[in-house]
């Protein structure tokens, strides 16, 4: 079951039975299937909390993933920032509604496996985004 939940912010306009469909799709792609997805969407300043109560790191950021995934089955909770969603879409001359699309694939894709620390699985990361952003259409 993948969900959608909010946390003191307006749920932002997804469709979220074509979201769901489009998510399954990219898992399957890996060899995953999806179990249970929870994505909470917050403020920056949530997202800032969580990370430093969870992860210890005192940074914003756009999405946190936490991963409790089986070798088959993906399940986690991905806390996704709509404040840094929305400055980053600016910052990099897109919408809104493409870079929230690439940050919900994004954390599915930390649910599979990839990681995003080095230049190189940055790279891979951007590239497998791009993949199945292509799927969305």
């Amino acid at each position: 079951m993948i969900t959608f939940n909010t946390d003191s912010i307006e749920m932002p306009a997804l469709d979220e039975r074509k979201v769901s469909r489009w998510i399954r799709s990219v898992a399957a792609d890996y060899g995953f299937s999806v179990g249970n997805i929870n994505y909470i969407f917050c403020s920056d300043e949530r997202e800032l909390e969580v990370n430093r109560r969870f992860l210890g790191h005192d940074y914003y950021t756009d999405v946190i993933t936490f991963d409790y995934s089986t070798p088959s089955t993906l399940n986690g909770d991905i806390f996704i920032s709509l404040d840094t969603v929305r400055s980053n879409a600016e910052l990099v001359g897109t919408s809104f509604d493409n870079e929230l699309l690439r940050i919900l694939i994004h954390g599915v894709l930390h649910l599979t496996g990839q990681g995003d620390k080095t230049p190189e699985t940055k790279a891979q990361m951007t590239a497998k985004e791009e993949k199945a952003l292509a799927k969305w259409a």
